[in-house]
């Protein structure tokens, strides 16, 4: 199971890194005019009047620096709270939904198979071509023309569909 965790984290640094960047700028940009907006819709009763709070955000968006001086006065400190970290788990759980998106299916995803990794500086080259041949992998091939033992184990399983 760890391999699992590890490579989703592993696939999902850019997304996580993404996802911080868009929690920065939506948290100051877009959380301060809804609590503004809110705040400034709600009637005596208590009700939010919908017409009145889309209008408000609308005003709001263009007067940031206002919005801001607002959402931590003292009149709206404790909505602009509660909206913040409303924001942050919603932002929280997509992540990890994301996270159990981007998991391996198993041990071996994203593993190449057929490489020739094992070899170094050139040695694979005494046995196998360049050039032509038997592909055997990506710039891997068995040449048909040598002579001695061309004997070649395949570990693996063909797939038909």
């Amino acid at each position: 199971m760890g391999y699992k965790i590890k490579g989703a984290f592993k696939k999902g640094k850019p997304v996580f890194i993404v996802m911080v960047i868009l929690w920065f700028i939506l948290a100051i940009c877009a959380v301060a005019p809804i609590t503004v907006g809110m705040i400034d819709a709600t009637g005596e009763d208590g009700s939010v009047n919908f017409g009145l709070f889309i209008e408000s955000i609308y005003g709001n968006v263009n007067n940031f620096w206002d919005n801001q001086g607002k959402a931590f006065s003292a009149g709206y400190i404790d909505t602009h709270l509660k909206n913040l970290g409303i924001f942050t788990i919603g932002l929280f759980i997509f992540g990890i939904l994301c996270t159990l998106r981007l998991m391996p299916k198993h041990e071996y995803t994203d593993v190449e198979h057929g490489s020739s990794d094992w070899c170094e500086g050139g040695e694979q080259y005494k046995v196998l071509s360049k050039n032509k041949g038997i592909l055997l992998a990506e710039d891997h091939y068995l040449p048909v023309d040598k002579r001695g033992n061309t004997n070649v184990l395949v570990v693996g399983r063909i797939r038909f569909w």
